[in-house]
């Protein structure tokens, strides 16, 4: 079967040279014609991949107890605006506003709904989803053009789809990984001539083996420090939910998914999400530097065992027959179970606020 997106890759790369894996992944995701995101519908059972807020309610009530906690610790402001970036099929979002609308119906009633969202076909769908809270949700094509006040943002894999640099180990030192054509014409990593500073680096470039990757991602870098300059402004929380790792460090995370199985990241352009992992300790250092408070960084299944989640599925399962009790117990172990490859473990959560404010489940506010 012909890719539309493989031959315009190639013909770029046959035109002007091979291209930086941070254009590679902007083109399978973002390319007008044949963009993943563009062209497919990635959630679900039928997609490619399936976000947490896709296997139970639980995680979408818990993100809100802890939209609702944080609005309480900032002194209960009015209005509060109330969004989220990538909102997928608006469920999450859904979730949210259903414990929002229980357990603070004030902030409920004086607040408005901010959806995030590039494609007018998603926007629809998150209009279906969200069609209980008529006239309270609005949408942007930019975080730019959110409504000035107080902000409770949340982003659940957001940053996992925003491109990254990577660097590649040579005899030469650290050299920008590129993606070009072999001898049969088809795609392959090569290394190129930039170089990277090296106080980027978690160690000397000297301590590691050649063919070592090393990842930034300056795109991600601008998007956390727009976010701290909009709390700082108007004051709020945000939490940010994503796969990656708490410590910055060597390893090449870029991986494509494909019907809900890995895919080699040159097989299938535009046809497979691109992702990797996220540089938490990056993150929490741009917005250390951008003069917002940390709350604190956690394991997603410490997080939310800490707001209360066993509690609340024991509710929900409460007086429901076997098989019902037995996908609660099922979804809160994919969500929270800890060990190799699971959510609990695999996923983190940031959260950051202005002014300073001191969060449940951190314990206490981080230095």
């Amino acid at each position: 079967m012909t890719n539309p997106l493989a031959d315009k890759i190639k013909a770029l790369i046959k035109a002007n040279g091979p291209i930086s894996v941070t254009d590679y992944f902007s083109l399978c995701l973002a390319d007008p014609q044949h963009g993943y995101y563009r062209t497919r519908e990635p959630f679900g059972r039928a997609g490619d991949f399936t976000t947490a807020p896709e296997i139970s309610q639980l995680f979408g009530e818990m993100i809100g107890i802890f939209l609702v906690h944080a609005w309480q610790q900032h002194g209960c402001p009015e209005p509060a605006i109330i969004a989220e970036i990538g909102p997928g099929r608006g469920t999450m979002m859904s979730d949210m506003l259903r414990v929002i609308r229980r357990l603070a119906p004030d902030l409920y009633q004086s607040g408005s709904v901010h959806l995030v969202e590039t494609s007018e076909r998603l926007q629809k769908v998150q209009a279906e989803t969200l069609a209980d809270h008529k006239g309270k949700v609005h949408w942007h094509a930019s975080f730019e053009t959110l409504p000035a006040g107080f902000l409770l943002l949340a982003a659940n894999e957001l940053f996992d789809a925003i491109p990254i640099r990577q660097f590649v180990r040579t005899t030469q030192g650290f050299r920008e990984r590129m993606v070009g054509l072999d001898a049969g014409g088809e795609l392959t990593f090569a290394a190129g001539v930039a170089g990277i500073d090296p106080s980027f680096l978690p160690s000397a470039a000297q301590s590691v083996s050649e063919g070592t990757i090393f990842e930034i991602a300056p795109a991600r870098d601008a998007v956390m420090a727009a976010l701290c300059e909009r709390l700082r402004a108007g004051g709020g929380t945000a939490i940010i939910i994503d796969y990656g790792h708490l410590a910055t460090g060597y390893g090449d995370t870029l991986q494509a998914v494909r019907e809900h199985r890995y895919d080699p990241p040159l097989a299938n352009p535009g046809r497979a999400d691109l992702t990797s992992h996220v540089d938490f300790e990056q993150l929490a250092r741009r917005a250390k530097m951008e003069g917002v408070q940390v709350n604190g960084l956690a394991h997603q299944g410490d997080f939310l065992v800490g707001l209360g989640l066993l509690e609340r599925a024991a509710a929900l399962g409460r007086g429901k027959d076997t098989l019902m009790q037995e996908g609660i117990r099922s979804a809160v172990e994919r969500l929270a179970g800890s060990g190799s490859g699971k959510m609990g473990e695999l996923f983190k959560v940031l959260a950051v606020s202005s002014p300073e404010v001191t969060l449940a489940p951190f314990q206490k506010k981080a230095q």
